[in-house]
């Protein structure tokens, strides 16, 4: 084991960590996107009769959107069960699009694929129904 062997290893290694690290692209997209699901869930928590500001607020908004979906807050603490959470997280989106008059399809839309389907929820006419 030589010098020059554990200098080129090093270099190495060094060129393949910054070849992994995100771009800054790709962090300001991320950070768009979620920004756009933050406000979007604002905007349903407060058509849902519940205070906006508690969607920025993380583990918090669960309990909060338990109460949008017409659930006891309660269902926020399933969502700290492993597995259970997965199952949660469907049921209560179903429950969140029923509530404002969509159907099962739009609710399984929230559970795939919420930064596409809360925004719409949040920005667009819908109202709460029941």
């Amino acid at each position: 084991m030589s010098l020059t062997w554990l200098l080129a290893t090093m270099q190495e290694f060094e060129a393949t960590a910054a070849d992994t690290a995100p771009s800054l692209t790709v962090v300001v997209i991320v950070l768009a996107l979620f920004l756009v699901v933050a406000i979007g869930l604002w905007k349903v928590f407060d058509k849902a009769g519940q205070p906006g500001w508690t969607a920025i607020i993380p583990f918090v908004n669960y309990f909060f959107l338990a109460m949008a979906a017409g659930k006891p807050a309660w269902w926020g603490i399933l969502m700290f069960v492993p597995i259970v959470n997965i199952i949660v997280w469907f049921i209560l989106s179903i429950d969140l699009a029923k509530r404002f008059g969509r159907g099962t399809g739009f609710g399984i839309g929230i559970a795939l694929l919420p930064v596409i389907f809360i925004p719409i929820l949040g920005f667009g006419d819908d109202e709460v129904v029941a």
